[in-house]
């Protein structure tokens, strides 16, 4: 059992999570969905998105705006977000809001009305977004990347949908899908803060305690596929992305990737970071990242070049991708371990943080993990299994994108004989 932390299942499946805290005077609540992008059907890719949109848009007993002035009144925030496996939920208060916070959280999930004239407005408030992020082209190259990795499946299409299938959703549409896919059994509450364990339970017992249970939706498993996708554009950098097939939470070797990418891309001391931006001045931002889902992942790179300095980049780019395994430092591994030490450690100090952590802990692993679990997991990676697991990732044909002025860019053929591939399937 971890300090402070406890955790409930009621009848329904839903699991009621808290971890306590007394030295703060906030509360944060969060309700995750196992639902998001990756449950949605092609004709309607993107419903995960704008549903959570259209919780705050007004529910049996208060408008939108009562919604939003219900909250304020008490110095409290209340917003969501959506991803390709879930969709959260989450409110922030002082200790003694508590109550409200979850009554809020309930009453939008529970009772909203998907106003017709609500949901016009707000299709095109989704249909701005996606124009915004095609419009950003350091945002919308890694949508297209995801979808070169995953062609034809839900987990390469993007999150917010594409502008045709939004402004064809309707409230048929809307509660079709909230009734298909939220299910008690599959939603998590957890809440950070001076938070009595047995007296929150009992208020989820109330305000959720008979939310409905529906059969799981199912989800295809992933294909990664090595591919290349190019957009030209009249603008002055070029943006592209490079990765690999990656890690899943639960792989083994998950942690040792995390790792792997510190060192190579994840801060100011990393190889890519000092070769390329400080000694070449190739790229103003470069780094590299690991996307994992629960049973796949990505490694890859994000990097921002000028139009000329991109035909230098490409090539240390892969040179410094393919050189890691075999170059490894003990000095750099400790120091890229010291950084996922603090960062664990350092997540502790925000409530927020820690229910939002609970809460994605029980939905990958089924159980609260505790930090020195984490941390001792990162001490035991070694300089030896870091460099197995760079062997391992970029032995994999990798996935290029790219956004911007091309004609500097090199093939996708040649990118992969720099990284030591074939080219073909």
């Amino acid at each position: 059992m971890i300090e402070n932390v406890r955790t409930t299942r009621l009848p329904s499946g839903l699991v009621v999570a808290t971890d306590r805290l007394d030295t703060v005077e906030s509360v944060t609540v969060n309700v995750w969905v196992n639902a998001g992008a990756r449950h949605e059907p092609a004709e309607i890719n993107g419903i995960s998105h704008f549903l959570e949109h259209m919780a705050f848009k007004g529910t049996h007993t208060r408008s939108a705006r009562q919604i939003a002035e219900e909250i304020e009144a008490v110095g409290g925030s209340l917003n969501a977000y959506t991803s390709r496996e879930n969709t959260a939920y989450y409110a922030k208060v002082l200790k003694a809001d508590q109550g409200l916070a979850l009554e809020l959280l309930a009453d939008i999930l529970r009772n909203s009305t998907f106003d017709e004239e609500e949901l016009a407005r707000e299709r095109e408030v989704v249909v701005q977004e996606i124009l915004w992020a095609i419009d950003t082209p350091d945002d919308i190259v890694f949508d297209y990347f995801q979808e070169t990795a995953f062609p034809n499946q839900a987990l390469g299409r993007p999150v917010l949908g594409t502008v045709p299938v939004v402004r064809s959703f309707t409230q048929d549409t809307v509660r079709d899908y909230m009734r298909n896919t939220y299910s008690a059994d599959r939603m998590i509450i957890s809440a950070c803060g001076p938070v009595d364990h047995d007296a929150f339970v009992a208020r989820v017992a109330e305000q959720f305690g008979d939310f409905p249970v529906t059969a799981a939706p199912s989800i295809e498993p992933p294909a990664f596929h090595s591919g290349d996708w190019r957009e030209e554009r009249d603008i002055e950098q070029v943006h592209m992305v490079m990765g690999f097939e990656g890690v899943s939470y639960t792989d083994p070797d998950y942690y040792t990737a995390a790792v792997l990418s510190t060192l190579h891309g994840g801060g100011m001391s990393s190889r890519l970071f000092q070769e390329i931006r400080e000694k070449r001045g190739l790229v103003y931002s470069i780094y590299s990242y690991v996307s994992s889902h629960l049973d796949s992942g990505i490694y890859a790179v994000y990097a921002g070049t000028g139009q000329n300095e991109v035909s230098e980049l490409i090539p240390v780019l892969c040179e410094e991708t393919v050189r890691v395994a075999d170059t490894l430092e003990d000095g750099e591994v400790e120091r890229a371990k010291a950084q996922l030490k603090a960062s664990v450690l350092m997540g502790l100090e925000s409530p927020s943080s820690r229910a939002e952590t609970l809460g994605r802990q029980i939905q990958i692993y089924g159980h609260p993990v505790s930090s020195k679990e984490m941390v001792e997991k990162v001490e035991a990676v070694t300089r030896e299994s870091v460099a197995a697991c760079a062997r391992r990732i970029f032995s994999t044909k990798p996935v290029t994108a790219f956004v911007g002025p091309l004609s500097r860019v090199e093939s996708h053929d040649s990118i992969l004989a720099r990284l030591g591939h074939t080219a073909g399937a």
